[in-house]
């Protein structure tokens, strides 16, 4: 079984006020075909792993092997749409890659019927909803055959209906083989997809195990909260 090996990242950032320790010694595995749940709080270092993971940064220490070059899905997906229509902006990375027209062609179309998005095909692209707009980002990913996708905040900002589609797609990916990744703090959208759970706070690695699992520990510990508890006030809690 390929899996992704990171061993002992450490990251540091020198600040106008010292010196941050984004990342403090984390280590996981993480199987190739799986759905892997990373939960924090903003600033708790999910982002800058991933950044690691996907080749944007570089750790200061430790190691990384990546068993496929990883795609990340940003939480701002406006920021990753190139082409004026879904069909134009997932052709680009195919092109890129010197695919022959018609190559480019079907991957397009499967692509599209892959992430829902066919009907979309020549929409303007800036007219989608949150939800289309990120599924179009993981389309881009998918017709580059990249096979590990990670997904920063996918659930930022949207509605019902987006976070409907963005778990209806990542379902999907789950059942074509994909590694998929999500790093988030909302965990009632998507720890039903999780095969794997894992908590950073603070650049280390507090909890790492099954969903089930998880939902048993003291999640607002580590400033997330928990999906099975009802939060009646900011000072009671009630299960």
């Amino acid at each position: 079984m390929k899996k992704i090996e990171i061993n002992n990242v450490c990251k540091n950032y020198v600040t106008s006020s010292g010196v941050k320790k984004a990342l403090k010694n984390v280590s996981m595995e993480i199987e190739e075909g799986s759905v892997t749940v990373i939960g924090g709080e903003n600033g708790s270092g999910k982002s800058v792993l991933m950044n690691i993971i996907a080749g944007l940064e570089n750790a200061d220490s430790g190691s990384v092997k990546c068993f496929a070059k990883a795609g990340l899905v940003f939480q701002e997906a406006d920021t990753q749409i190139l082409g004026e229509t879904p069909r134009e902006d997932i052709g680009f990375g195919p092109s890129n890659q010197k695919k022959s027209r018609e190559e480019i062609k079907k991957i397009i179309q499967d692509v599209l019927e892959q992430t829902g998005l066919t009907l979309k095909a020549d929409y303007p692209a800036r007219f989608l909803s949150g939800g289309e707009k990120r599924r179009l980002a993981a389309a881009c990913m998918l017709a580059m055959d990249l096979p590990v996708i990670i997904f920063d905040e996918p659930y930022a900002n949207l509605d019902y209906g987006g976070v409907k589609q963005v778990n209806s797609l990542i379902k999907k990916l789950h059942d074509d083989k994909k590694t998929v990744i999500i790093l988030t703090h909302e965990l009632e959208k998507c720890l039903a997809l999780a095969d794997r759970f894992i908590v950073l706070f603070r650049g280390e690695k507090v909890f790492d195990g099954s969903a089930e699992d998880g939902l048993k520990q003291n999640l607002e510990q580590w400033n997330i909260r928990n999906p099975l508890v009802s939060y009646t006030s900011k000072d009671q809690l009630v299960w």
